[in-house]
């Protein structure tokens, strides 16, 4: 008789099916960018290439969603030379944490950053600064280099015919739009032009104190170099993404399901609650948010050991923030990462319920997936609690958490360490809520 997989990791087993196949379309597509990078170095060596892509395999290989993935093209400068001028939130449009990137006027070796095409000079005299790296002039001298690049790599046949074109190159807000074909599939990559410079992350500066996470790993990425993107034609802003990554590979160190959750949600994401990609909704920096803040109002291996029980802590976090509408940024928990996604986040709530009350529709990769396995359904008394807050957000911030959690049967909402940092993070998103509506 054959042995009856549970859905959970029959969806699971289905999704790991995959991997192996979608990473060598990554690593075929990776290396047609990397070509043109080397390419774009040797024409220009003030931009460099970044061959260390091992952390963007690793989180490529956890996603089923199609977004663009960045590639860093770091800038061959002496970054801790460099003046970083803060700005306010008013001059940046609202943004926090926006810079200009000045040269001082003494500092050698910054010669070549001097150049009108991607500089510009101080007219107010500044003391410190002679002028300004300017994000625009680079994204424009970065776009011309990828263009005779493509050109170049197509003529002498280091690229494969037909994997991508000039056309293929679109100047984006804040990045240039690479589509490359790769078998059946086309990726679309984001190059970014960064500077890479020690600063301080003061979220992780207690590295030992944030529970969830393993401590040798979090003081090795306090030791690593904060990115700075463009973040307009004027300004560039600190990017955490690459610390995030660096989390999310912590998390992977640790036995259980963690990022487990994070691949399933993804998927469930895209095909359910984004009707294959066709509809706006959550992107996969949302669901990674989630897991990050689950592992850490979660710290213990029990937490994770069971499939189900892991999506089912990112599901009650990840309603917790809808219902509230608010999703801390994990490094910068006053910045909500749900203001000014564009999302409806009352219709998002009922889909992502719905999922949780009854999630065996979405868990299934063909018609036939489902078999005889019976759906794992939640009783109508959860159901029920699961509706409130759609339409009362202060729920949330009462002990309501933990009677939801405590309902499912696979939880342990006993450590009182775990409840007082859950309230420390979402307690404030009743007033944040309540403003947003």
């Amino acid at each position: 008789m054959a042995v009856q997989v549970p859905l959970w990791h029959h969806y699971l087993q289905a999704l790991r099916s995959r991997a192996a196949s979608r990473a060598q379309e990554h690593q075929r597509a990776e290396d047609v960018v990397l070509t043109l990078l080397g390419r774009v170095h040797a024409l220009d060596p003030r931009f460099l290439v970044d061959y260390s892509r091992d952390l963007e395999a690793f989180q490529f290989a956890l996603r089923s969603s199609e977004g663009p993935l960045d590639v860093e093209v770091p800038l061959w400068v002496d970054a801790e030379a460099l003046v970083i001028e803060e700005v306010g939130a008013a001059e940046a449009g609202g943004d926090m944490g926006c810079c200009r990137l000045g040269l001082p006027r003494e500092a050698a070796g910054l010669e070549r950053w001097k150049a009108d095409d991607v500089f510009e000079a101080s007219l107010e005299g500044s003391a410190r600064c002679c002028g300004h790296i300017v994000p625009g002039k680079v994204l424009r001298v970065l776009k011309d280099l990828l263009v005779a690049a493509v050109v170049y790599c197509k003529h002498h046949h280091l690229i494969t015919p037909g994997s991508l074109s000039v056309d293929s190159l679109r100047a984006e807000q804040l990045g240039l739009s690479l589509r490359v074909s790769s078998g059946w599939r086309t990726l679309c990559f984001n190059v970014v032009p960064v500077v890479r410079k020690r600063l301080r992350v003061p979220a992780l500066e207690g590295a030992g104190l944030v529970p969830g996470f393993p401590e040798g790993a979090l003081r090795g990425i306090v030791r690593q170099k904060a990115t700075l993107v463009p973040a307009s034609a004027e300004l560039w802003r600190v990017s955490t993404d690459y610390l995030l990554t660096r989390l999310l590979g912590a998390l992977g160190s640790l036995r259980g399901h963690r990022l487990d959750s994070l691949s399933i949600l993804d998927r469930v994401n895209h095909e359910s609650w984004q009707d294959g990609g066709r509809s706006p909704g959550l992107t996969f920096g949302h669901l990674k948010t989630v897991l990050l803040w689950s592992a850490t109002l979660f710290p213990m291996p029990e937490d994770w050991a069971e499939l189900q029980g892991a999506v089912y802590r990112l599901l009650v976090v990840l309603l917790c923030c809808l219902a509230t509408r608010n999703l801390p940024h994990f490094l910068h928990p006053e910045r909500n990462l749900l203001q000014d996604a564009g999302l409806d986040l009352g219709a998002l709530y009922q889909r992502v319920e719905r999922f949780a009350s009854q999630p065996e529709a979405a868990l299934r990769i063909h018609a036939t997936h489902l078999g005889r396995s019976p759906p794992p359904r939640v009783g109508s008394g959860l159901r029920a609690l699961l509706q409130l807050p759609a339409s009362e957000p202060a729920y949330w911030a009462t002990a309501y958490f933990d009677v939801l959690l405590d309902k499912f049967q696979v939880f342990n909402i006993q450590d009182e360490q775990r409840v007082s940092a859950m309230q420390s993070v979402f307690l404030k998103t009743k007033t944040l809520g309540a403003e947003d509506r």
